[in-house]
């Protein structure tokens, strides 16, 4: 349970979330998580991150729980873990591939929106359900993924896209069986590793900064009406309503079409 960092092939180094039942990430862990691949982007031996995750899907983005029981406290941190952790996936010093099955959610599309590529099972759907949470947040990052129209739309309704439909908007690398989806993630990072590790640091920093938009800025810009909502009272009322039995937050909302 956790994080953890294993390097099952020279060259890779593959960060493992597990925060059972469902990758709901506690602020801890998002700091965690940061930690682990600003780590593997500093070994010198390693040339490509693979970001993966154990349990029922990649993430749920964070431990609402945490928040109803800790207050203002437990929303800022989750807010400074989110920007360390995505910055940490955006920054790290070689590519990030994401391995992605199951739900993609919240914090999950901010992941995967600054990895450098995504492989992701046919299982695999990606949404924000901020909204129904409460919050804001990581629309900088799932405009990374589709356009801006259907960003906007899936941001408004909280509604998810597939895997497949991602992939015709370029987003996603390949879409496999959900039980190959790490062998399929570990196939691209090797091929990437096969390259000179100093030439794709040097690639890595290269296309970061020719980047149009600056994601560290945008994200930090969503994460102030974040903290807005909370402030206003708006984010407790609609959080007291989570898990309900008939609102928009007891569960996932179904796919686009």
């Amino acid at each position: 349970m956790g994080v953890s960092t294993s390097s099952p092939e020279k060259g890779i180094s593959v960060v493992t979330v597990d925060f059972p039942p469902v990758n709901a990430v506690p602020v801890a862990g998002w700091f965690a998580l940061a930690e682990a691949v600003r780590a593997a982007g500093r070994d010198p031996q390693v040339r490509c991150v693979v970001l993966a995750a154990e349990g029922r899907g990649f993430n749920a983005g964070v431990d609402i729980k945490e928040i109803q029981a800790r207050g203002e406290g437990a929303l800022v941190g989750a807010n400074r873990g989110c920007f360390e952790a995505f910055a940490a996936v955006y920054e790290c010093e070689v590519p990030v591939v994401a391995a992605v099955r199951g739900f993609c959610l919240g914090g999950g599309v901010g992941l995967v929106g600054n990895a450098d590529a995504i492989v992701a099972g046919e299982d695999a759907v990606f949404g924000l359900p901020e909204l129904d949470r409460g919050a804001l947040g990581a629309a900088t990052h799932l405009a990374r993924l589709v356009p801006q129209h259907l960003m906007r739309t899936l941001y408004y309704t909280s509604r998810t896209v597939t895997a497949r439909e991602l992939r015709e908007h370029g987003a996603v690398w390949r879409v496999v069986p959900p039980d190959e989806v790490v062998a399929g993630a570990l196939e691209l990072a090797r091929e990437i590793a096969a390259k000179d590790g100093e030439l794709l640091r040097l690639a890595k920093a290269a296309l970061n900064g020719i980047d149009p938009v600056d994601v560290r800025r945008s994200y930090r810009f969503e994460q102030g009406f974040t903290y807005e909502a909370g402030a206003s009272g708006v984010g407790d009322r609609v959080r007291a309503r989570f898990g309900e039995a008939g609102t928009a937050g007891s569960a996932g909302k179904g796919e686009r079409g």
